[in-house]
């Protein structure tokens, strides 16, 4: 009775055993009546700081609504492995991190909007490989970058809408049609909503698609809004999307040399392609399994032009095939096919050692022989044998062969064997003699004081065949150097150079024919630091020249003005003679005499005497003459 008391309790625990909910949710269980049901969970406590984490595991949908939780932490809800609905909307999140969504395997449903999030952990979508709504609206995203692309190629509802959103990566919108190249009526019934309005849109280039999108109608992809507007650059402020004009974007466009080349059976072939844009577009070539070619050559002659060449080597039946030239800027894609084939089979035969039949055979090499499919195509069959050789050549269904006769056929073997191999080591040396045929547009970039860059185009070499650049002083050839380079890196940097000399380069081929090595002549340029120091040598001393002449000029004037002065002395003094006014003369009373004439009373004196009367002095006290007589003088004091 002891055990059945036991499990009679045991059952009775298990019926009423529910799961917990957290104190702060509300779980709601909705049933059905063959007793399968789904739990939702609604955590809307204003209280509440962080993420439940006794969630039942049962759970269908969880809302956490408006609370104070501020960061969703990692692997948050990886034990809700039924969770299809996850919604964390209008709390105060600013932080989600990269593994907070980690083992959320069937979530459909994921809304995080009206938090303050600036950075989006977009690789975190990986850990939800069925979801189809993402919704982030109302948050402070600043940017999508473009690793976010290959995470949101599932996604069909995608509001980022009442964002900071300037730009968008231009490839984001290549993800759905048109864009994507799939045609407009492909897949109708899938719709794709796209939320991107209330955001401060720069309109460029880098957004033209989804300008182009917005003027579009009946596309597969839906816009929330269809009145966007731009709020820059200054002269499409606040103009709406559809009527945007876009100045300098242009979609790329695609040319190609030829749309169908047939090319024989190993021989090297080119194919180039060119194309227009702006910005200038990128181009890459790609084949119709979709794997890469990596044997091309591009460049750019101008803004808004590229060009890009590919080569095959030695061509065979697998490079046969549709090979696509494809331009790409942020504007558009473009694309252009050319179709390659081959004519002609190639096949390689052994035969046995010992010849058992006949005691001579084909000669060792391609041995041709008409196609029976195709008239004028050729089967190249190699055939090895030991020691006998017979040439066997093929030319527009009739072959003409050599035989041996029975008699000599070793001697005659012999001589057809050296024949063969002067004809061999003859096409060998004039394949070498024309390598250097092969090396074209030899051209001089981006010359410095001591620097250069030489570049090339191997037209028919392959990329790993060894060339040698030697380069020298014009006419010097005993100090040429040497750089050690292939035909596929296409430049080569020339270092060490002096400034402002004539330089010769030459490319030369292994192998290659004397004097046939495509050169080029090119000068370096001159140093401008030592120019300038020459010239401010140049300046300082012609002025300084110019001070010393000056001087000596005014040494020279006062020299000269010297002599000149003192050789006139003499002849102004006695200008100052002449040119003088005033004369000193000295009158005296005469004696008296009885027979003299009254008037008479004065008398003149000598122009010395009275100069010299003039500087004396009366020696009477109050100047004044008295005669003593009528003989007596007056008299003077020096």
């Amino acid at each position: 009775m002891r055990p059945l008391l036991y499990v009679h309790v045991f059952l009775c625990c298990l019926g009423m055993a529910r799961p917990f909910c957290p104190s702060q949710c509300t779980c709601v269980f909705h049933g059905r009546t063959d007793g399968t049901g789904t739990r939702s969970v609604l955590c809307n406590d204003p209280d509440m700081s962080d993420v439940p984490v006794n969630v039942p595991v049962d759970t269908v949908k969880l809302r956490i609504e408006k609370t104070m939780v501020r960061r969703i932490p990692t692997e948050a809800f990886y034990y809700l492995v039924d969770l299809r609905y996850l919604w964390i909307t209008y709390n105060s999140i600013s932080s989600v991190d990269t593994a907070s969504f980690y083992n959320l395997k069937v979530l459909h449903e994921l809304r995080l909007d009206g938090n303050i999030i600036s950075v989006f952990p977009w690789e975190s979508l990986k850990e939800m490989p069925r979801l189809k709504t993402l919704d982030l609206h109302n948050n402070r995203i600043t940017n999508v970058p473009n690793e976010a692309i290959p995470y949101l190629l599932n996604i069909t509802y995608l509001d980022l809408s009442s964002n900071k959103l300037t730009t968008l990566p231009s490839d984001l919108m290549d993800i759905w049609p048109p864009f994507n190249g799939a045609p407009m009526s492909h897949n109708v019934g899938q719709k794709v909503v796209l939320g991107l309005q209330d955001n401060p849109w720069f309109c460029d280039c880098k957004i033209s698609k989804l300008i182009e999108l917005s003027k579009m109608s009946g596309t597969p992809v839906v816009l929330m809004d269809q009145f966007m507007a731009c709020s820059g650059p200054e002269n499409l402020a606040g103009v709406l999307f559809q009527r945007a004009e876009l100045d300098n974007c242009v979609k790329p466009s695609v040319m190609t040399s030829a749309t169908k080349i047939t090319s024989p059976l190993g021989s090297n072939v080119l194919l180039r392609c060119d194309a227009a844009g702006f910005p200038t577009p990128t181009l890459y070539w790609d084949k119709s399994d979709g794997s890469l070619v990596n044997n091309t050559v591009q460049e750019s002659p101008g803004e808004g032009v590229r060009w890009s060449i590919m080569s095959l080597h030695g061509i065979l039946h697998k490079d046969a095939g549709n090979y696509s030239c494809k331009a790409k800027n942020v504007a558009g894609n473009a694309e252009a096919a050319i179709s390659i084939s081959v004519a002609g089979a190639f096949s390689t035969t052994v035969l046995p050692l010992r010849p058992t039949v006949q005691p001579e055979s084909t000669s060792q090499g391609p041995t041709f022989t008409p196609s029976t499919g195709t008239p004028g195509s050729l089967v190249a069959t190699p055939t090895v044998l030991p020691r006998t050789w017979t040439a066997v050549v093929a030319k527009k269904h009739k072959a003409t062969t050599s035989t041996s006769s029975p008699k000599g056929p070793l001697k005659q073997a012999k001589a057809q064997q050296a024949a063969g191999g002067r004809k061999l080591a003859a096409d060998e040396k004039s394949k070498k003699g024309d390598a250097s045929k092969s090396v074209i547009d030899l051209k001089i970039v981006e010359e410095t004081v001591d620097t250069a860059v030489l570049l090339w185009r191997a037209d028919g070499l392959p990329n790993d065949a060894p060339l040698t650049v030697v380069y020298s002083p014009y006419d010097e050839d005993d100090s040429k150097r040497t750089i050690e380079t292939n035909a596929g890196s296409g430049k080569v940097l020339l270092e060490g150079l002096s400034s402002g000399i004539r330089y010769s380069v030459c490319l030369v081929a292994k192998g290659s024919a004397a004097g046939k090595d495509p050169c080029v002549d090119f000068y370096t340029l001159d140093n401008v630091e030592d120019g300038g120091q020459s010239r401010l040598f140049n300046i300082i001393s012609g002025i300084a020249c110019a001070l010393v002449l000056s001087l000596i000029a005014l040494l020279l004037y006062k020299i000269i003005h010297l002599y000149c002065k003192g050789s006139g002395t003499a002849l102004d003094e006695e200008e100052l003679e002449k040119e003088s006014y005033v004369k000193f003369e000295t009158i005296s009373m005469k004696q008296r005499t009885l027979n003299s004439h009254p008037s008479e009373l004065w008398a003149r004196r000598a122009t010395t005497e009275s100069e010299r009367m003039l500087l004396c002095s009366r020696s009477s006290i109050d100047s004044q003459m008295t005669y003593k007589s009528d003989s007596s003088r007056c008299e003077y004091l020096c």
